[in-house]
């Protein structure tokens, strides 16, 4: 019965630190959009790689289950903690405010004329025109082994290259006004510069990857921009 019910235990805590990485991850996105959203918006990118560290947060939700039910464990980082209180809570604290600072200032901003990009080292963000945008990079990623919290087979990806070469993936949204979906707005941005003569590399290689998973309204949508061409 006592093993049952560590059982028990165990799997309500793996659901409750899956809930608690999405607050996080809700929590983060609503600061990005109050410190850096401007209200003529036409959507916003948390920009990779610097989103997936989210994923650190619900680490260290895993490493507090491990210590809970692992007694070594427990004694040794105690026992660590003791020796080391003042390094290891220095090292904690600085860690974790740039780790913050990192993550919620990766962040891109698209209005109907300029793109702004906030990064760790210009979180005052900078300004570019359409203009700006030297090339375009779309497809679907396939069946290649990506990294954990990285990429998946089927998952979008609308990279555009400005002239500093900094590349922004647009479909790793944060947020898109009014709601809409992001493969519309994307749709609207590609046809704009597509018509820019902007150079553009698409493929329909692994397309059918991401009918496994979404709607036809929104596969549509991919097709269109895949199919949209100089």
């Amino acid at each position: 019965m006592k093993k049952l019910k560590s059982i028990i235990f165990y799997i309500l805590s793996l659901i409750a630190i899956v809930i608690l990485t999405m607050g996080i991850y809700i929590l983060i996105v609503a600061i990005q959009e109050k410190l850096f959203v401007p209200p003529e918006y036409m959507m916003w990118a948390f920009k990779y790689p610097a989103s997936r560290l989210v994923f650190i947060y619900e680490l260290y939700l895993f490493g507090g289950l491990f210590y809970i039910f692992h007694k070594g464990f427990r004694k040794t980082l105690n026992s660590l903690f003791k020796k080391h209180r003042k390094q290891i809570l220095s090292t904690f604290i600085t860690f974790n405010i740039v780790l913050i600072y990192i993550i919620t200032s990766a962040v891109t901003i698209i209005t109907n004329n300029k793109i702004i990009d906030y990064s760790f080292l210009s979180p005052q963000g900078r300004e570019y025109s359409y203009n700006d945008v030297v090339k375009v990079n779309t497809g679907v990623y396939g069946k290649k082994l990506y990294l954990p919290f990285t990429h998946s087979k089927g998952d979008f990806f609308y990279i555009i290259e400005l002239d500093d070469g900094s590349k922004i993936d647009l479909a790793e949204v944060g947020g898109v006004k009014n709601d809409e979906h992001e493969y519309f707005i994307i749709e609207e941005l590609d046809i704009q510069f597509v018509n820019m003569d902007i150079p553009k590399v698409s493929s329909m290689e692994n397309f059918e990857y991401s009918t496994e998973h979404l709607d036809k309204i929104y596969t549509d949508k991919i097709r269109n921009i895949l199919e949209n061409t100089n």
